[in-house]
């Protein structure tokens, strides 16, 4: 179904054109007048069924792709060759189908850019920039304990000049010095200190991406522009940070981190012990237009009392800055 979504109107804002066709920013450097379009991705990983988590996430990306006019696009991250399930793919795009939540483009397999992640592995190693690690975890835990401080990796092979080797990782050199930081959408002025951040994993000792890393790499190489997923996830974000940075990603990556959806305890909702395949929902007939209007509801809502909208009504009123800090209820 094709939605005539009406644009919002953006209020004009002064600025100082530059020779280029820019705005000149007040440090005297020069931004592009008109932004990129805004694209963003929702990047399930198929080791699970669609969950109502991730389907409120994916919902709140498509709308605010609709509602700015920009693309939705998905990201299959499945390098995780253990737990990965090919057969949960359609299970998973079945689910989105059923919400109504179409998408641009052909979905990409995270698995399939495997000679990007290395090459920037490769690079981050040739400036110095990371460095092999020969630690196991059992041994980062122990001189750990061993000098009764804060649990983490301590930089052991930072200097050690090890090169690849069986059981060999990839660490990132931190900055020892510093802040990484970023305006959230929703949670405002996030700061963490560099001295921190452990050097962390970018590459595993079977040559496979870690998380972070891979989406750095992934959502530079796709034009992403904003990135739009739950607040558990808000630590991974100053890694991906200092990876674009040491990459050299040109342009800017917003984020926007959804509050947690919680049971009735107040506790975080678990695939293990709470209700939330989107498939058995499906499965009992309820309606995909009371699905998508409970999940809008999960952070963001209008106060007018009106629980049932269509879904391009839903669109042209959605702000993802509009969005809550506190968890959000589910009880169905």
């Amino acid at each position: 179904m094709v939605y005539l979504i009406a644009r919002r109107v953006v209020r004009a804002v002064c600025f100082v054109v530059g020779g280029n066709g820019g705005r000149v920013r007040p440090d005297g450097t020069i931004a592009a007048v008109n932004p990129p379009p805004v694209r963003v991705r929702f990047a399930p990983s198929p080791t699970g069924y669609l969950h109502i988590g991730g389907a409120r996430t994916a919902l709140f990306n498509w709308l605010y792709a609709r509602r700015m006019g920009g693309e939705f696009v998905l990201r299959i991250e499945d390098t995780d060759t253990e737990r990965s399930r090919p057969e949960l793919i359609d299970v998973i795009f079945r689910a989105l189908e059923w919400l109504g939540l179409d998408w641009d483009g052909t979905p990409v397999h995270q698995s399939e850019r495997g000679h990007l992640h290395a090459a920037a592995v490769t690079t981050l190693l040739a400036e110095g920039r990371a460095y092999w690690c020969s630690c196991t975890p059992d041994e980062v835990k122990a001189r750990a304990e061993a000098r009764g401080g804060t649990p983490g990796y301590d930089g052991h092979c930072r200097d050690r000049g090890l090169g690849s080797g069986a059981g060999h990782v990839v660490r990132f050199r931190v900055p020892d010095t510093g802040t990484t930081a970023f305006d959230d959408l929703i949670r405002g002025h996030v700061s963490f200190e560099n001295a921190n951040l452990e050097d962390f994993v970018i590459q595993r000792s079977n040559g496979s991406p870690m998380f972070h890393l891979a989406n750095a790499v992934d959502d530079a190489e796709q034009g992403i522009t904003h990135v739009i997923r739950g607040e558990d996830l808000i630590n991974v974000t100053p890694k991906v940070l200092l990876l674009r940075e040491a990459l050299r990603t040109p342009g800017e990556l917003i984020f926007a981190h959804l509050p947690l959806i919680v049971n009735e305890k107040r506790q975080k909702l678990s695939k293990r012990r709470d209700d939330v395949s989107v498939g058995d929902y499906i499965d009992r007939g309820y309606l995909p237009e009371a699905m998508v209007n409970y999940l809008a509801t999960l952070g963001w809502g209008p106060s007018d009392g009106i629980e049932i909208r269509p879904l391009a009504e839903i669109v042209a009123m959605f702000d993802v800055a509009d969005v809550g800090r506190s968890g959000a209820f589910f009880d169905v």
